[in-house]
């Protein structure tokens, strides 16, 4: 086997390749980059993090409201009223400071349509008229005969037309409705007043003109045909 000189082995040494440095500057570069890197996957993290903390608190704030009762809606009133009759639609506008008690009634019959088919029982023209579950009774009896005799509606206040009440009588089980076709003395003394029509006063007038015979009660029958209560008019 033949000797290599140190001569040679010299000049081998001198033509290897020396392994390669690592510059500085390369490594703060990937250095920067894991960071970069890192930040970016945390800042990841956090925004899917609290969106979803966010999106539980939406569904359980929105779950809550599905079971909450609407109180606003339990403790609105209806504010009008669309009385239909054999001649048309009249439109009541229920007043928000009328007695709560007889309100609350009326509004219970009307959902309840305790008034379909009833009749207008007495008509007394330029006058009132009166439909309900009671023939007159004493007190709304007396006012109506001895007012319109007497002829002394000047001499007192009076309320406008097309007024809406009920007889002042907390005995009775029923309801009955008045509806004024002219101004009235002293109307809150009589009835209870509840509300106002505020469209449809035509349909008052030609309910007005039916003909009645000596009683007062009218000879062609005519009614309600029901109630349907409404928010707005």
């Amino acid at each position: 086997m033949a000797r290599i000189k140190p001569r040679q082995l010299l000049i081998q040494s001198k033509t290897k390749k020396a392994p390669s440095r690592i510059s500085y500057s390369t490594i703060i570069t990937w250095n920067l980059i894991v960071v970069l890197v890192v930040l970016s996957l945390y800042a990841t993290y956090r925004h899917w993090h609290q969106r979803s903390a966010q999106d539980i608190e939406m569904d359980l704030h929105q779950a809550e409201l599905a079971v909450r009762p609407d109180n606003s809606k339990m403790t609105s009133r209806p504010g009008y009223a669309v009385m239909n009759t054999g001649k048309g639609p009249i439109t009541i506008e229920i007043y928000k400071d009328a007695s709560a008690d007889v309100v609350d009634r009326f509004i219970n019959l009307c959902k309840s349509n305790h008034f379909k088919g009833m009749a207008f029982r007495h008509i007394l023209k330029i006058f009132v008229i009166q439909g309900g579950d009671f023939d007159f009774d004493g007190a709304a009896q007396e006012w109506i005969t001895k007012a319109k005799a007497s002829g002394k509606n000047e001499l007192s206040p009076k309320h406008e037309a097309f007024m809406i009440g009920t007889a002042k009588n907390p005995n009775n089980k029923g309801f009955d409705l008045f509806i004024t076709t002219a101004p009235i003395p002293d109307l809150n003394d009589k009835l209870v007043v509840s509300g106002r029509v505020i469209k449809g006063e035509d349909i008052v007038q030609e309910i007005e003109e039916v003909d009645t015979d000596e009683h007062y009660q009218p000879k062609t029958p005519i009614g309600i045909m029901n109630i349907i209560l409404k928010q707005e008019p």
